[in-house]
């Protein structure tokens, strides 16, 4: 039997980003004990690179802003893929996170009345993103932390978990490993709450952090958890160029909110080609310089600069720009946010001046930035219930980008802060609801062995497969394939690498022992990484359209039958099952919003 050592409590978190660290402040206000699982280090969140601000509609910038507003802001840039359920309950409830969050510590910046400051983001109506400077995830992630602490949890950092434990159909825990000593550990719990944030490691160019292998989306897979809208994959369109060592680094949308504009390597500022422009966002935006030059200081009574249109537009718009040779020196297109005033952007920009000028020796108040798109976000997940962030499967619970349900095919920016608040509150709440009904679960021997029979597989395989030459391998197949465009023959070519992949990775081989291994460690992250790249390619496949993150270019029309369907995944055996699910029927009072506009 193996043998390894268990910890207990009332609730389990996995992950402690905004989402993880926001379910565990509302479990411990429902009086369960928690136990918060992390994989790295507690504070290091990938909640830190959503730099821009938290959307919420306070209206505190003169504007009629309302939930309303952000609710068909929400779904217009979803492209109606979301759940109009969970879209409501977002908006409707980020405007009282956020005060909740001042009232916890956060420092905004301020207007004038003393007011929380609030600026312009892609797709949001308007200014909407509520700010400390462009280091606002920063300031969520050290807020939320310290109000956690002082409630008291158990905090266990860098523990690698790999399966979820059942006792019947319901969850009661999870199994995994101590990255440091090797030793397995058993979490025992009575509901499991997953906030694992993404996936973006399997793409080349990303900026997601070595973390970010899918772990809890393929846990819930594997223990029978439904997935939706794993295609739908955000390509956030300004990530670093140059140097090469930090390709892919994000830049925040907050340089475009505070005037930052896209140019090509004639100076000409692209963004105003009518090409780009979809048609549902003609004549909301300036058509001229002069029009989007006025905006930025008025605001009320002139369109926004196209650079602000939603980032799947932005993304698509730059990769043309690219191909059609009109592209920067190192492959990418010019931000320019020189003309805002080496003060404004220092006091605005700070981090990213720091940024550039540390990584790239780019002085951003005097030289335009080079970026491309970089892989960013993930709007697809495990399927989530709107009201409690169940799963399907009894006693587990997601918040945040791990679930799926309200962005739809393309986030706006901004909304993922508010998301974590709103959605890991929720989270917190109905697992601890749910803990105060039901007594431990029996853990299964069973499963445990399995698992530690697979982690430790590599070392008496035989094999001769290094898990950094498949991870490469994979990047660059996910990189060519399954990047912004895509085309049947591409996806084919990269699922059939995948599967390859697959078979070889049952021949990995690891050197060593279990202290202190990060081969072993990318052993398993390998596994998660292949089948989760499976998953996405196969949904990429199956959508024959194009909409908001999925861009066919073999397709590239809408498809009204597929605006109204949902890929919904599941395990069967060894296979994968993908069924086309309706979406869920907006209500009428939210469908007339629309019709009132």
């Amino acid at each position: 039997m193996t043998s390894y050592e268990t910890f207990e409590s009332d609730v389990l978190i996995v992950g402690a980003g905004g989402a993880g660290l926001r379910a565990t402040i509302a479990a411990r206000e429902a009086g369960c004990s928690v136990n918060l699982v992390c994989k790295s280090l507690l504070g290091k969140a990938h909640t830190v690179m959503a730099e821009g601000g938290v959307a919420a509609a306070l209206g505190n910038m003169g504007e009629p802003d309302n939930w309303k507003v952000h609710f068909m802001d929400t779904m217009k840039g979803g492209q109606f893929l979301n759940n109009p359920h969970t879209v409501e309950i977002f908006a409707k409830e980020a405007p009282e996170r956020v005060i909740e969050l001042e009232q916890y510590g956060a420092v905004f910046d301020r207007t004038p009345e003393g007011l929380i400051s609030q600026r312009p983001f892609g797709g949001h109506t308007y200014r909407r993103l509520n700010h400390v400077g462009d280091r606002t995830g920063l300031e969520l992630i050290r807020t939320m932390q310290d109000k956690a602490v002082s409630y008291g949890m158990d905090v266990h950092m860098e523990i690698t978990l790999t399966r979820l434990l059942k006792d019947g159909d319901r969850v009661c825990g999870a199994f995994g490993y101590s990255r440091e000593t090797g030793r397995f550990v058993v979490f025992k719990a009575k509901s499991v709450v997953l906030a694992t944030g993404g996936w973006g490691r399997m793409y080349k160019v990303t900026s997601n952090s070595w973390e970010s292998t899918g772990d809890g989306l393929m846990m819930a897979y594997e223990a029978g958890a439904e997935l939706m809208d794993l295609e739908m994959v955000q390509f956030h369109p300004t990530g670093m160029v140059w140097p090469p060592g930090v390709r892919g680094l994000l830049i925040t949308e907050g340089v475009r909110g505070e005037g930052g504009v896209l140019k090509n390597k004639d100076g000409d500022r692209f963004m105003f080609n009518p090409e780009y422009m979809p048609g549902n966002y003609k004549g909301q935006f300036a058509e001229t310089h002069e029009e989007g030059a006025r905006w930025l200081d008025d605001k009320v009574n002139n369109r926004r600069p196209p650079e602000l249109l939603p980032r799947d537009v932005v993304a698509r718009a730059i990769y043309k720009e690219v191909l059609a040779g009109r592209g920067s020196e190192h492959g990418g297109v010019y931000l320019d946010v020189t003309h805002r005033g080496e003060a404004f952007i220092k006091r605005k920009l700070p981090s990213m001046y720091e940024q550039f000028h540390a990584l790239g020796d780019v002085d951003i108040t005097k030289q335009p930035m080079e970026v491309y798109p970089t892989i960013h976000y993930t709007m697809g997940g495990i399927k989530a219930d709107p009201e409690t962030c169940a799963t399907t499967i009894p006693g587990l619970y997601t918040a945040g980008e791990s679930a799926a349900g309200l962005h739809g095919a393309n986030r706006l920016g901004g909304n993922s802060l508010s998301d974590i608040l709103v959605f890991g509150r929720r989270a917190g709440d109905a697992a601890a609801a749910y803990s105060q009904t039901v007594s431990q679960g029996e853990i299964d021997p069973g499963p445990i062995d399995e698992e530690a029979a697979l982690l430790l597989s590599p070392f008496e395989s035989g094999g001769d497969e290094n898990p950094y030459t498949l991870t490469a391998e994979l990047q660059d197949a996910m990189q060519k394939g399954a990047m912004i465009a895509r085309t049947e023959s591409g996806l084919t070519e990269c699922l059939a690498t995948i599967l390859s992949l697959q078979t070889r990775a049952q021949s990995l081989c690891i050197q060593g022992s279990r202290l202190f291994n990060p081969g072993w460690h990318g052993a398993r992250d390998i596994r998660f990484m292949l089948k989760t790249s499976e998953i996405i390619v196969r949904c990429a496949l199956e959508r024959k359209e194009s909409r908001g993150a999925q861009w066919r270019l073999d397709y590239p029309e809408k498809d009204a039958v597929w605006g109204k369907k949902n890929l919904v995944t599941t395990k069967d055996g060894d296979h994968v099952r993908i069924e086309a699910r309706d979406l869920p029927v907006m209500p009428a009072e939210l469908a007339g919003l629309f019709e009132e506009k």
